[in-house]
């Protein structure tokens, strides 16, 4: 049972350890930025995340008035 933990453990600090080799020895190192946001290619297309475009349609929303809302319903019925 003891072997088994032991395995575990050491090959869990293998898999951090090789995951972050960019992180821990490249100075100034990062992960890479695999976020859509990120993505050049999505940034052309105007693609971003559900969680930036929700953000940006809650702004926007708050910064119309009430009058600006009601003169909005109006013209969509």
């Amino acid at each position: 049972m003891l072997e088994v933990i032991v395995i575990s453990v050491v090959l869990v600090l293998a898999a951090v350890l090789l995951l972050g080799v960019r992180v821990f020895f490249v100075k100034g190192g990062q992960f890479p930025n695999i976020h859509i946001g990120g993505s050049k290619a999505m940034k052309e297309r105007g693609i971003g995340c559900a969680t930036s475009q929700d953000r940006a349609a809650r702004r926007a929303v708050q910064r119309m008035n009430s009058s600006d809302i009601v003169k909005q319903i109006i013209e969509n019925n």
